[in-house]
């Protein structure tokens, strides 16, 4: 009685193995017929392009290790901002033209009282520039490499499963990392955004605002090029130039509760626009561990919370006045609580499958889930700010 259905089997699996034989030798009859071609040639042309093979698979194993080694990735980096010297010059003896300003709340401040200026590093501007730093000085930028921008034989690496997580990543760093570069320039680097910009901050954000994927050739226009790189490394030493002046009261960081304000609620519709993303892909394809997009979605969003913990860490001691006066101290710790939360989520494999699934989880939906948390947080202490 067994018997039929052992057949059936036998004959299941024999035609399985027939298939992916098939596959094997469709993929592999390119390179079958190279070599013939090649063992063919005089050993000139062979030698040449020998080399030339020696030096691709030199570039692609090279490929392969910076998109696998994330040198220096620490979920817990932000644990010890504002731990170490601020870089405080004291008070001077001349009154200060610059430097940290925090005014009084009002209902507090004394008659005739003006803002408290202290001669300190921003902590915010400390960050973002770790951040580039670590970006493209202690790893490489993936999205400019010449093999990542020519794809898998001209596939985007976005479309398959391979080599786009830390490109991802990256990129999702440099969304927060932008997002803080405008805010230093529009409102955070300016008294009440009427003074003058400032030369530095505004050269940084307008290098980190230069496209992603440039590098040394480009077709569009045609000729050489400045790499992506480049600029952004150029931002760090503008962003530490700043630093450095507002030591000496020569810059201006306006840390009053309307510009955290401000900050907290750009940074909120930021991570808001993320989860849209999020929720778009969890929702219209759930294919499971089959969804070539899910990972670079879900580590964009990930880079981009990554980033924004330290930040927010940052800008508690930036605005420590503010947070103090407006009782926002658990709230902060809240919000930087379920930021380092969030970071645990590390899958090997992103599965974009049904929320109601068996088998196959949905980590789009689970980091949707802690992005909406911070989120949440971010509008909270959004509305003590606004009373």
């Amino acid at each position: 009685m067994l018997e039929p259905v052992v057949n059936f089997f036998t004959r299941l699996f024999q035609a399985i193995g027939r298939g992916i034989g098939y596959a094997v030798g469709i993929v592999l009859l390119p390179f079958l017929w190279l070599g013939r071609w090649y063992r063919e040639r005089g050993w000139i042309l062979r030698g040449l392009l020998g080399a030339i093979l020696i030096v691709l698979v030199g570039l692609y194993a090279y490929f392969f290790w910076v998109t696998q080694v994330w040198n220096n990735f620490d979920p817990d980096y932000a644990e010890n901002i504002g731990l170490g010297p601020s870089g405080d010059a004291g008070t001077p003896q001349t009154p200060p033209q610059g430097g940290i300003v925090s005014a009084p709340e009002e209902g507090t401040a004394t008659p005739g009282a003006s803002a408290a200026q202290t001669c300190r590093r921003s902590l915010i501007v400390d960050v973002t520039a770790d951040l580039v730093d670590f970006n493209v000085n202690q790893n490489a930028w993936i999205s400019s490499m010449l093999l990542y921008k020519l794809g898998l034989f001209g596939i985007p690496w976005e479309h398959t499963p391979f080599f786009d997580n830390k490109a991802a990543f990256q990129r999702g760093v440099n969304q927060a990392i932008r997002r803080t570069s405008i805010e230093l320039v529009d409102t955070l680097g300016r008294v009440r955004g009427t003074s003058q910009i400032d030369a530095n901050l505004q050269k940084a954000r307008g290098n980190l605002q230069f496209d992603e994927s440039t590098w040394y050739f480009g077709l569009h226009p045609f000729g050489p090029k400045t790499p992506t790189p480049s600029f952004y490394r150029s931002a760090i030493t503008d962003l530490k130039e700043f630093n450095d002046r507002l030591i000496k009261c020569e810059a201006v960081f306006d840390a009053r509760a309307d510009n955290l304000l401000q900050f907290i609620d750009r940074i909120a519709n930021d991570i808001g626009s993320t989860s849209a993303i999020l929720r778009e892909r969890s929702e219209r394809y759930n294919l499971g561990w089959f969804d070539p997009r899910a990972d670079d979605r879900f580590w964009f969003a990930y880079g981009q919370l990554y980033g924004y913990y330290g930040i927010l860490t940052a800008a508690r001691a930036d605005f420590k006045d503010v947070i103090a006066q407006r009782g926002l101290g658990q709230l902060w710790d809240e919000l930087e609580d379920q930021l380092r939360v969030s970071l645990n989520i590390q899958p090997i494999i992103i599965s974009n499958g049904s929320e109601s699934g068996i088998l196959m989880p949905s980590h789009l939906a689970t980091m949707g889930f802690y992005v909406l948390r911070v989120r949440s947080n971010l509008v909270e202490i959004r509305l003590v700010l606004d009373r």
